[in-house]
């Protein structure tokens, strides 16, 4: 008899706990650049290299202040190195893709893009019941403001195949998508 009276108390402990586990959000997190949190932003934290002894010690360069240590790591050299990319030709463009960077370049570069295009973002967004309602209720109109411009993935994965060109394969459609 007191198993059937805690069946139900433990049930209902189990839904709780697993309720709490969401966020409550369909948006994904990732689209908030901003941590909403006040701890520290632990993607940030980059732990430095092992210290080495040098075979001599008099060979180690003299110390600068506010320069980087030897025992610094650079995320970006070292993704560069992992991808099988030359660490030394980081800056400007590689004289491997000069071409492909005069191709697209071709028409001229216009400077500050990313600016103007944020910009524009902004007040595409304004417009379209954007900003404010984002600011009231807390949630991301992103997708809907967008929503015209979008590409359907399945139809044009579908309508590429059915022309008979090879193409990669795709993830199946979310729930809601039309098959």
């Amino acid at each position: 008899m007191q198993a059937k009276r805690r069946f139900p108390a433990i049930a209902a402990a189990m839904v709780l706990t697993l309720a709490a586990c969401g966020n409550g959000d369909d948006v994904p997190s990732l689209m908030n650049v901003r941590s909403t949190s006040a701890g520290p932003d632990e993607f940030g934290i980059i732990p430095p290299k092992p210290l080495e002894m040098p075979a001599d010690l008099a060979a180690l360069p003299e110390p600068t202040p506010g320069a980087a240590n030897r025992t610094d790591r650079d995320p970006q050299a070292e993704a560069v190195a992992a991808l099988g990319g030359n660490i030394g030709s980081r800056e400007g463009v590689n004289s491997a893709h000069a071409g492909l960077y005069s191709y697209a370049a071709r028409y001229g570069v216009t400077a500050g893009i990313r600016q103007t295009l944020a910009a524009e973002d902004l007040e595409f967004r304004r417009e379209n019941d954007g900003r404010l309602l984002e600011r009231v209720f807390n949630v991301n109109v992103y997708y809907k403001a967008y929503a015209e411009m979008s590409l359907d993935q399945q139809a044009e994965l579908w309508r590429w195949r059915r022309a008979g060109v090879a193409t990669p394969s795709a993830p199946p459609p979310q729930p809601g998508e039309d098959e």
